[in-house]
């Protein structure tokens, strides 16, 4: 069951919470949902019920400018801001979970965010999973280039964000449930598409001194974001700190595919094998 709260950012901003905790035992270890561009956390029941059943309680916030939390939809007040914001549910997550082992679930634009969050040492976090990161925007360098400009002299602007809802998942009802979704949007400012543009180098460079253990799940058939971002950050990462895995013929969602079996599988023997379970269940 969840249950939902807010958290008020230090510029007055409040940011939806989603808790899904353990019944009736103690948590293994938590688990931290950050969730992907245009979304809410409140897609992520599904999991978050699987990852219950492993015996995991489950949190998740709405990032800045989506689902139920403030600010105008697709807009950021800085550029760093949904790392800020990540650090504060880390804080709050760990304030209501003392001395439980801590695990960032990204996807997406979710999954460049907790990625930045470990690259850049932010705070520490006990293994980190990575679901169709977002690592490789794929602009050309003049689209960086007015990206970088745009964000500069029009940072409030925010267009649709072009991204194509048919390749979310082969699930046509995924799909349509995506665009009957009144808290889901296409709308991304100019501050949101440079963190896009920019991050993912940034976590790049950093993949050769990473240290945190790190499940990458990605697809095949991508076509939101690029397959190569993330066979470039695997093989920059040193082999004892990570596993990826290629799902060749899913779109971007995996977690929402139609047989999205194989992906829940290895997560919960990727966290079987560091964590200490009470058995795997469905």
């Amino acid at each position: 069951m969840t249950s939902q709260r807010a958290l008020r950012t230090p510029d007055g901003e409040t940011l939806a919470l989603h808790d899904w905790p353990v019944a009736d035992t103690p948590a293994r270890a938590v688990v931290l949902l950050v969730h992907g561009l245009g979304e809410h956390a409140g897609r992520y029941g599904h999991v978050a019920a699987r990852l219950n059943a492993w015996g995991f309680a489950v949190h998740a916030a709405d990032h800045c400018g989506h689902g139920a939390s403030s600010g105008r939809r697709g807009g950021l007040p800085s550029v760093m801001r949904l790392v800020d914001d990540l650090a504060l549910v880390v804080d709050d997550v760990r304030a209501s979970h003392p001395g439980l082992p801590l695990v960032l679930l990204g996807h997406s634009l979710g999954g460049l965010v907790a990625a930045s969050f470990v690259g850049r040492a932010v705070r520490p976090v006990d293994g980190l999973v990575l679901s169709s990161p977002g690592l490789d925007a794929g602009l050309s360098a003049f689209q960086k280039l007015l990206v970088a400009v745009l964000s500069r002299v029009a940072p409030g602007l925010r267009v649709g964000n072009s991204l194509d809802g048919n390749y979310l998942s082969h699930d046509r009802a995924v799909v349509q449930a995506y665009r009957d979704d009144p808290l889901c949007h296409d709308r991304i400012g100019a501050r949101l598409a440079r963190f896009l543009a920019d991050e993912g180098a940034v976590v790049q460079a950093a993949a050769p001194r990473w240290q945190v253990p790190t499940l990458l799940l990605y697809a095949g058939d991508d076509r939101l974001v690029r397959p190569a971002g993330s066979r470039a950050f695997a093989a920059a990462v040193p082999a004892c700190f990570i596993e990826a895995v290629c799902f060749q013929h899913l779109y971007h969602e995996i977690f929402n595919e139609q047989d999205a079996e194989p992906v829940f599988a290895k997560l919960g023997q990727w966290l079987q094998a560091r964590f200490t379970l009470r058995g795997l269940g469905n």
